[in-house]
């Protein structure tokens, strides 16, 4: 009888392309925390100052706490721009304190909204916007108390659950932000209806991840706790100067109002590092609070046709994790760059964005010295649930290239890239980026074949815990 009950689950997997894990061996427990600053810091993303003078909604730590046979995991997105490795190890500390959670069962990423704070001892261009003001300080120093409390709670509140995963697809809602243009360059945001735009430099990925956890009811329908979304796709599409989690809280309270406001959403971008929401095919604007939710919107239509897919059950396998200190090497500076990257900070004001590209090349130089020849250190994650689902972090803004190699290698049936996690150092392009050029490459705080490095350490630990 066992043996037909297996073949059964499997027919039924292969047929609806869904996983069900079974409530009697599975316990979760989801909690968010206001992580919303004070009005007045100093705001993220671009390359001219910005104070925030109030907020749109509101930045949330999310927590989703899993527990199978006595092994726990947790996966936790901020709405923030990204992750320090500080940071990280602050909270990882504080939940070893708080909770029964190993630390480097955790993996924290960030949604990388461009309307949220600046982050505190992130680097040079961050020390410039307001990152060393006592505002900053204070609210980075206090930031890993409140992560490490969305934990608690959502440790306080596992309870037996069944969790179910999909992938649904939005085909036309992100684009590659590279382009071939006319004259043989490569561009970046070469701007809408640009004639001298020939194709796209690289593909999208327009998968979308969704893991749904449920909590069974005796004769009543199942109670939702949480959904884990993952989409690789710039959220850049608010602006001003007013908080806001973009277009990951609007997709939040849409699928709140689908499945009741106990449900919280967690999302996690996926590789979108040269991923974005501009089509440069339509005259129409993409900015502001109405293209948040105008995307967050379509997003979630591709959500609502996935949870249809989540029907056959399937037993769990257990819970593991595993992570890995991959050393990045640097881009190469010369001396008199760095002299030259002195004088451009002192010439152009963070009062404006004049200047960007020697801004972008200046406070990257100015890191990379400041490292003084020492590689990077960086932490690749994986989580993996069963022999079915695997959660991958990736450091920083990766190429969507790296992302799909990844998934196209994976021994898992579904694969949840998570970038922006367990620290960052920033963009991460494929080798053959590089020679292109342009602001992804520029801005690169790690040398070329690095992407591939990252990509070659998630296969390798994704391949251990699947044996």
């Amino acid at each position: 009888m066992k043996l037909k009950a297996l073949q059964a689950a499997f027919i039924g997997l292969f047929l609806t392309g869904s996983l069900v894990v079974s409530a009697s061996e599975l316990r979760v427990g989801a909690a968010a925390v206001n992580i919303t600053p004070p009005v007045g810091i100093g705001m993220a993303g671009y390359y001219f100052e910005r104070g925030a003078q109030g907020t749109n909604d509101d930045l949330f730590s999310k927590a989703i706490v899993i527990e199978h046979n006595g092994a726990r995991a947790a996966l936790v997105g901020l709405d923030l721009i990204s992750t320090t490795r500080a940071m990280i190890e602050a909270v990882r500390r504080e939940i070893e304190q708080t909770t029964p959670l190993r630390g480097d069962h955790v993996m924290i990423s960030a949604t990388h909204a461009h309307t949220g704070p600046v982050l505190a001892r992130r680097g040079t261009r961050e020390s410039s916007q307001g990152g060393d003001t006592d505002l900053s300080q204070r609210y980075s120093t206090e930031l890993p108390k409140r992560i490490a409390e969305s934990v608690r709670l959502a440790m306080s509140r596992l309870q037996p659950a069944r969790a179910s995963v999909a992938v649904g697809r939005a085909e036309h809602l992100s684009f590659n932000r590279r382009f071939f243009m006319t004259d043989g360059t490569v561009g970046w945001n070469p701007g809408k209806l640009n004639p001298k735009i020939a194709k796209p430099a690289g593909p999208i990925d327009p998968e979308v991840g969704v893991v749904l956890f449920e909590a069974p009811r005796e004769k009543l329908a199942a109670e939702p706790l949480a959904t884990y979304v993952n989409f690789a796709m710039h959220p850049d599409t608010v602006g001003g100067e007013y908080f806001s989690a973009d277009y990951p809280g609007a997709l939040s309270r849409i699928l709140a109002g689908y499945k009741g406001a106990g449900m919280m959403t967690l999302f996690a971008n996926g590789t979108c590092g040269n991923i974005n929401h501009i089509d440069v095919h339509w005259a129409g604007p993409q900015k502001g609070p109405q293209e948040a939710h105008r995307i967050g919107t379509v997003l979630a239509a591709a959500v609502f046709q996935a949870y249809k897919q989540l029907q056959q059950p399937l037993k769990a396998g257990s819970l593991r994790a595993r992570s890995e200190i991959v050393k990045l090497p640097l881009p190469e500076i010369k001396p008199e760059d760095i002299e030259k990257a002195r004088a451009t900070v002192k010439r152009y004001s963070m009062k404006d964005n004049s200047g960007f590209m020697e801004k972008v090349q200046a406070y990257k130089v100015l890191d990379v010295a400041a490292r003084e020849g020492k590689p990077q250190e960086v932490e690749v994650q994986v989580i993996a649930l069963g022999d079915d689902l695997a959660w991958v972090s990736l450091p920083g803004e990766i190429f969507v290239e790296l992302g799909l190699a990844i998934k196209k290698a994976s021994p898992f049936r579904y694969t949840m890239i998570a970038e922006l996690a367990n620290g960052s150092i920033g963009y991460i392009p494929n080798q053959e980026a590089y020679p292109q050029g342009n602001y992804e490459v520029v801005s690169a705080r790690c040398a070329a074949g690095s992407g591939e490095m990252l990509v070659e350490a998630a296969l390798r630990l994704m391949r251990e815990l699947k044996r």
